[in-house]
């Protein structure tokens, strides 16, 4: 087990890039342990494979700094929120004992999005039940509930919750993005068929989203996240 300090629980390889880059590097700077694991390998992708894609993952992760990167394999496109799925979420959650989760959008454009985070909204609270039982390597896992659960904002707008400044780690978020060649913008891969994801102006409307975000608060990049629950600080100083 490798205890985390943040998990991201995301359905595609590239979500936690496009929706959090710059928080799980802002974080990794500060010393924290954050990983990634993906639900699905992107299977269904128009473009490139699932293998390309894990290759890419990994490529990505090293980018990140992260402390661990995996793949829950579940079927991209048709996992639902079921007792199946949940348990493989719950195990995860359990092996990585994370203090925060990060999660894909309440809604979205793909429907994946959404549907990734009821599953993990679900299993972030069964995971806190004692009596619901998991294993990894062949010994039960213990109960536990992170602390927080924070969602993502990705191609529809939804009014954030709350807004981390990003922007001395903007480049280093473009960059891990970029990794994923098969799937954005790169003259190399003009044979496969062009994408809503892959034409250039989509990383523009990514920035265009984190330069709105930052102006709020006063700086040039910020990303945006929601929470079902009030959130709060100690100090009003946090806030400013």
């Amino acid at each position: 087990m490798l205890k985390l300090d943040i998990l991201v629980l995301s359905v595609h390889p590239d979500d936690a890039e496009l929706g959090c880059a710059g928080t799980i590097l802002k974080h990794v700077a500060l010393g924290k342990k954050v990983g990634v694991v993906d639900l699905t390998r992107g299977e269904l992708g128009t473009r490139g494979t699932a293998e390309i894609r894990s290759s890419e993952a990994a490529a990505s992760a090293k980018i990140l700094g992260l402390a661990v990167r995996e793949n829950l394999g579940l079927p991209d496109g048709f996992f639902e929120n079921t007792k199946e799925y949940q348990l493989k979420v719950i195990a995860a959650i359990r092996k990585h004992q994370p203090d925060i989760v990060i999660t894909n959008a309440y809604y979205d454009r793909h429907p994946d999005h959404g549907r990734a985070n009821d599953l993990v909204e679900t299993a972030t609270f069964l995971s806190g039940l004692r009596k619901i039982e998991t294993s990894f390597n062949d010994e039960l896992q213990e109960a536990w509930r992170p602390g927080l659960l924070l969602h993502f904002i990705q191609d529809e707008y939804i009014k954030p919750d709350i807004l981390i400044d990003v922007t001395a780690h903007w480049d280093k978020k473009i960059e891990s993005i970029n990794a994923f060649g098969s799937q954005f913008h790169n003259p190399n891969w003009r044979n496969e068929p062009q994408t809503y994801i892959s034409s250039p102006e989509f990383i523009q409307v990514i920035e265009a989203r984190a330069r709105e975000f930052g102006k709020v608060i006063n700086v040039k990049y910020a990303e945006g996240f929601t929470s079902r629950r009030i959130l709060g600080v100690d100090n009003l100083f946090n806030l400013l």
